[in-house]
């Protein structure tokens, strides 16, 4: 029997149709890429751009990682891979670092042409990372020069800036980030559990070399 007392007030029509664009869903759905805002969603970030960097040393191209929580709870990741490449992503009209760090399904991951074998969520995992912080730096040594960019909520606030030169065999890219603590229920890392993680991926990865460092006083 059909209802005569239906709602009626309620407008739903084409206005009420949002799309979210680039990096915003990751801000208002964090849960829909790393699980949550709890201590394991944190721990996940820095999983994210660790599995960056195995990615790296799975193509040859990386032997030690470098894990390094910061007194000011930032966390900077670094490999001596052979960098994000910084030129022009033709499709995109950007550079490359900048397409990778800001657009979601982005990375060598897909053709076949930048890696053979990836660990990694291909391509969601760092930009995600990169819309849920406060900030981030991406430092990368690539052909003899040092660039870097900043981003603040997944937001570029710099170019790719030329900010050195490197002998052209010492390459990387290191990762430094801050999480949001507007997102975020938790805001420390938990030691043992991280210990925990990267010795079972030091175990993983035969030929990668693992240093991590925790500076934060407590730790002490």
């Amino acid at each position: 029997m059909a209802n005569g007392n239906k709602k009626t007030d309620f407008v739903y029509d084409a206005e009420q149709i949002q799309v979210l664009e680039g990096l915003e869903a990751v801000r208002r759905r964090p849960g829909m890429y790393i699980g949550g805002t709890d201590t394991k969603a944190l721990h996940h970030m820095v999983y994210e751009v660790v599995d960056n960097a195995i990615d790296e040393a799975m193509q040859g191209r990386c032997d030690h990682i470098w894990i390094t929580i910061h007194k000011d709870e930032s966390v900077t990741v670094t490999d001596n891979g052979a960098g994000i490449p910084v030129a022009i992503q033709q499709q995109m009209g950007m550079s490359a670092l900048t397409v990778v760090m800001t657009k979601l399904h982005a990375g060598g991951k897909f053709g076949g042409g930048g890696y053979k074998v990836s660990g990694g969520l291909h391509g969601v995992g760092v930009s995600a990372v990169n819309a849920l912080s406060t900030w981030m730096e991406t430092t990368v040594k690539r052909n003899g020069k040092i660039y870097r960019q900043r981003f603040e909520r997944g937001i570029p606030v710099t170019g790719v800036d030329e900010i050195g030169i490197c002998d052209p065999s010492d390459t990387g890219t290191s990762q430094r980030f801050l999480r949001d603590d507007t997102i975020f229920q938790v805001f420390e890392y938990d030691w043992p559990t991280l210990i925990t993680r990267f010795r079972e991926m030091a175990f993983l990865t035969r030929g990668v070399d693992f240093t991590f460092v925790d500076e934060r006083p407590e730790q002490a």
